[in-house]
């Protein structure tokens, strides 16, 4: 059976916007699903600095265009981003707590809970208050659940994850490999990774 891995940081919007597709891809496209929660700050401060150089010195016109962007995709696909909700999100707890979902069968709800909980409903999920209360919201035992994100086992986890994107040419979120080493990175790689996995080319 083709696989995707999906290589994402609930701080991305544009992660965001790939999480409301990628489970409906997946099964359109008979491939697995391969859950990966990396940590994209430390894929930055390793192989991408530009990132914050960039944040440092603005470039108005990209920047204006940026937004529009963001809006664009938030209509396209039908979601309620808040405009006034950015990064950076300090989302170590959150990512931890996806492989928690993950055992538990619960990562697709979860990370639809945690994506909305910040980037629509701009809570700050960098609290354990708060993802204590996703956890609940999805099935989980809430108490279990925040015993579990501090046990070393989950820690080293998300250290092993942010360590393999990068090993394997990765650089922001989303990234997503299809069939193991066709690496595509972005919101808007959809169609080229149907052809990919199909043959086939959108109407």
């Amino acid at each position: 059976m083709a696989t995707v891995e999906f290589f994402f940081d609930y701080s991305s919007p544009w992660t965001y916007y790939a999480y409301s597709r990628i489970e409906t891809f997946c099964t359109d496209n008979d491939a697995e699903l391969i859950w990966k929660p990396f940590l994209v700050g430390g894929v930055f401060n390793k192989v991408n600095p530009s990132v914050y150089n960039r944040r440092d010195n603005p470039i108005p016109p990209k920047d204006n265009y940026y937004k529009k962007d963001l809006a664009d995709w938030a209509r396209y696909l039908d979601i309620e981003k808040n405009p006034t909700a950015v990064s950076p999100l300090n989302s170590v707890k959150s990512l931890r707590g996806a492989f928690v979902a993950i055992e538990e069968d619960k990562i697709g709800p979860y990370s639809g809970a945690c994506f909305k909980a910040y980037w629509t409903d701009k809570r700050d999920i960098s609290q354990e208050s708060e993802l204590k209360e996703i956890a609940i919201s999805v099935g989980m035992d809430g108490d279990a659940f925040i015993e579990r994100i501090g046990m070393d086992e989950i820690k080293k986890q998300l250290f092993v994850n942010t360590d393999e994107i990068i090993e394997r040419g990765g650089f922001g979120s989303p990234t997503f490999f299809v069939n193991s080493d066709d690496m595509y990175f972005g919101n808007d790689r959809f169609e080229l990774m149907r052809f990919a996995l199909t043959g086939k080319k959108t109407a």
